[in-house]
């Protein structure tokens, strides 16, 4: 029996692009809106058209403003597939935002207007879908019918981010063009622009390969929580990629030490097995001296084990971040005392700002680059007086900078 996979997705959009609009479009006229809010809409539109960007925009200060702020998350299925759509935030004072909600996606949807081109705010949002390694990008040129359906309009504007996306190493992308609010190419194919021969947005979605998941990376296994039963220890936590098995011989980082798998337990249940995600506790052959913030590791694709930290990054919080900082890396569920090194050119990071740094780090870490592994290859900076949560980053070990 066939099964019905999961896609994510994030989208982004200058304010003003229409990127509501097309969310709602797209739930809308793939029945994925319930009759009571399809009502709710109608009346809020007061006898016109249905507003569709209604259904997306749900904080007040969103709707007061006509612009969105926060990441919303939308849950939808067609016979083909399910998603899970991260609806981010345009603006640049929100980039933030928008790094929050594309960093699980495997696609996301850029919005440009057909009478506007790339302006800035593309640029920033294709630099994101670069640094976070986004599998899939697609080009989503709306509006349309504001340029006549004119075939040489979404030319121009697709040469224009293909060397922008040459520029910052995206290795491809899809464009579709769209009319968000007439519904062209949103769901259905649209017999206005009978020169396009490629997909609606939908059924792209719908057949764009998904990842095979973490199941086929290297076997990762931070250890969040130690049991003890007696002379017995259970290392509890997630596996976040790769597969374990009893008999495995595995790694300890970052101390080195070397064991077997004696036991593997799936909630409570011995297993032979365990595969990412699965949330698990292990036993080992041996006693070792294994802690909360440790890494458990099997097969010959290592982490890298060190104290200098080379990363793209997004500052997130108000207050900037300095060369010289002293702040907490926390990195899986390891949290170790680091200084900012290095800014790569700069003295300071405010708030969204995109960069690179160097961090020096109290303790090895056992990384794996980004564009390997999202989960071991990336880690936030936090501030140690408050708590709060500082920078975003992403591991570049190749990263000459």
């Amino acid at each position: 029996m066939s099964t019905v996979d999961t896609l994510r997705l994030a989208t982004a959009g200058s304010v003003d692009d229409g990127k509501s609009t097309l969310v709602g479009r797209l739930l809308h006229d793939s029945k994925s809106v319930l009759a009571d809010q399809l009502e709710a809409v109608e009346r809020a539109s007061r006898g016109a058209a249905p507003d569709l960007a209604l259904l997306t925009d749900g904080l007040r200060a969103e709707r007061e403003q006509g612009i969105t702020i926060d990441v919303a998350y939308r849950y939808f299925a067609t016979p083909r597939r399910r998603f899970i759509l991260a609806d981010t935030p345009g603006h640049v004072q929100y980039t933030r935002n928008m790094v929050t909600g594309a960093s699980t996606a495997e696609l996301t949807v850029i919005l440009v207007d057909a009478r506007n081109g790339v302006v800035e705010q593309t640029r920033r949002h294709a630099a994101i879908a670069a640094l976070l390694r986004v599998p899939h990008v697609v080009l989503a040129v709306n509006k349309m019918d504001l340029v006549g359906y004119e075939e040489k309009v979404f030319e121009y504007i697709g040469e224009e981010f293909a060397a922008l996306a040459a520029e910052l190493g995206l290795p491809s992308f899809t464009p579709i063009p769209v009319s968000a609010l007439a519904g062209d190419n949103v769901v259905e194919r649209s017999a206005h622009m009978d020169w396009y021969q490629g997909p609606a947005l939908l059924e792209f979605l719908e057949t764009v390969p998904v990842a095979v998941g973490p199941v086929a990376a290297p076997a990762r296994f931070p250890v969040q929580y130690v049991i003890r039963h007696g002379e017995d220890r259970h290392y509890a936590g997630q596996l976040v990629s790769g597969a374990l098995r009893v008999g495995d011989r595995v790694t300890v980082h970052p101390s080195g030490e070397v064991s077997q798998i004696a036991g593997i337990d799936v909630l409570g249940t011995p297993a032979d097995t365990a595969y990412a995600p699965q949330s698990v506790s292990l036993r080992l052959a041996d006693q070792r001296d294994v802690s909360r913030g440790d890494m458990i590791t099997a097969g010959v694709d290592a982490p890298t084990l060190t104290q200098d930290v080379r990363a793209a990054v997004c500052h997130l919080a108000d207050r900037e971040l300095r060369v010289g900082d002293r702040v907490l890396l926390r990195h899986t569920t390891r949290t170790v005392k680091a200084i900012v090194k290095d800014l790569a050119g700069v003295d300071s990071l405010a708030a969204n700002d995109l960069g690179r740094i160097v961090l020096r780090t109290a303790e090895p870490l056992p990384l794996d680059d980004y564009a390997v592994s999202r989960r071991t290859g990336a880690f936030l900076l936090i501030d140690p007086a408050d708590g709060a949560t500082l920078t975003a980053g992403m591991v570049a070990l190749s990263d000459p900078a």
